[in-house]
């Protein structure tokens, strides 16, 4: 039986590829105030902006490869039962061959009717305006936005508990829900944190931490793991 490998990955770990963090030092995404393009108000009040934003951001993600972390996460798989919940909304960790993947954001790759989130479309190109779901309604980007509840939070708990390890690669622990699975994680089991900056985890126990960037914390969370085998 392999262990079951929980690994929770954000911003950190795509930025390496090229993909801006979500907020940057100044505090925008992309030059973008998040009010102004990631929130439901957002979408009421300037749609075209918001369609035009997400529509470069899916070019972005196209244009990028995954990178050592990916790949390395992936081939964890030949180890560990590895699952991966990210609150990414690209598709890096399924290119580099990951195959259990939930995404906590949504995926910038699909598309969805703007009041049936259970129409879920794909998307590689743009999304315009006049573009409608099935059910005659707009099409939006399948994006978790600021101030909307975040459907797969639930099942991603439920995963976490069940974890004999625990990894966060590549967020501050900042954004929640998603930053609260750590507190599912079982007491006793082992944890580790790589980010360039480790952030305030003093209540978990059992941790280790390797402060670097993703691509090359990542060679030192494989040895810690296989020594865990």
């Amino acid at each position: 039986m392999k262990k079951k490998l929980v690994v929770l990955t954000g911003a950190g770990i795509s930025a390496e590829s090229g993909l801006k963090t979500f907020r940057d030092s100044d505090g925008l995404w992309e030059g973008y105030e998040i009010e102004e393009v990631a929130t439901p108000h957002a979408w009421k009040k300037n749609p075209q902006l918001v369609l035009d934003f997400y529509n470069m951001r899916r070019k972005n993600v196209l244009e990028a490869v995954p990178n050592a972390a990916h790949y390395t996460l992936a081939e964890l798989e030949n180890r560990f039962d590895v699952h991966i919940i990210t609150q990414n909304v690209d598709d890096l960790h399924e290119r580099a061959g990951s195959a259990k993947v939930l995404h906590l954001h949504g995926e910038i790759l699909k598309m969805r009717s703007e009041i049936n989130e259970e129409i879920v479309l794909p998307v590689r190109g743009d999304i315009l305006w006049g573009d409608k779901a099935p059910d005659g309604y707009q099409l939006r980007p399948h994006i978790v936005w600021f101030e909307e509840p975040v459907p797969m939070i639930e099942t991603a708990a439920a995963i976490t508990r069940q974890a004999d390890i625990f990894v966060v690669i590549g967020t501050s622990l900042a954004v929640y829900p998603a930053a609260g699975l750590v507190n599912y994680a079982p007491w006793e089991i082992p944890k580790f944190i790589v980010d360039k900056k480790i952030p305030s985890t003093s209540a978990l126990y059992n941790l280790q931490g390797f402060e670097a960037p993703a691509t090359e914390g990542i060679e030192h969370l494989r040895k810690a793991l296989l020594a865990l085998e």
